[in-house]
């Protein structure tokens, strides 16, 4: 049986993972060191997603539209018959992305690299994305109008 607060945890860090950027992703792992082998369960490949809505965030749902994601398995390499998957899935169409996610899930499955991989990649990843957060929501508070409405002649 699945533990609830680790599940919950794995898909904090698998959002994490989805969403960062690209370039900061790769950085973050390169300063990681040498990467244990891995092998691909299924290589990167590209396809579509049905996003599905509800009116009002509570009504029927409703097929809103179809999304491109690439997924990707990856499988670590280790002795004994212990073996560790790690799965990436990404909005777009990057390989190398969805690549990336899928070996830090595996090696965050793993309780030699969790912390490490937790405190250099996954930590810099949230803090930029609150950082994004920040300054997105500074612009459009920047630009925000305030409508007053006027009683006229009405008593």
């Amino acid at each position: 049986m699945v533990d609830t607060a680790q599940a919950q945890s794995r898909s904090k860090w698998m959002s994490a993972l989805a969403k960062a950027p690209l370039s900061l992703l790769e950085e973050r792992v390169t300063k990681l060191g040498a990467l244990p082998e891995y092998r691909f369960l299924r290589s990167p490949e590209i396809g579509l997603a049905m996003v599905r809505g509800r009116a009002e965030g509570a009504g029927q749902p409703f097929n809103l539209g179809e999304i491109t994601l690439t997924r990707c398995v990856v499988q670590l390499e280790q002795a004994g018959d212990d073996s560790i998957s790690g799965f990436g899935y990404v909005a777009g169409r990057s390989q190398r992305h969805a690549e990336l996610a899928a070996v830090c899930d595996a090696l965050l499955q793993h309780p030699d690299w969790q912390s490490k991989v937790q405190t250099q990649v996954i930590e810099p990843l949230r803090a930029a994305a609150r950082q994004q957060r920040v300054a997105e929501a500074a612009e459009v508070e920047s630009t925000r109008v305030n409508f007053f409405t006027l009683l006229r002649g009405e008593a």
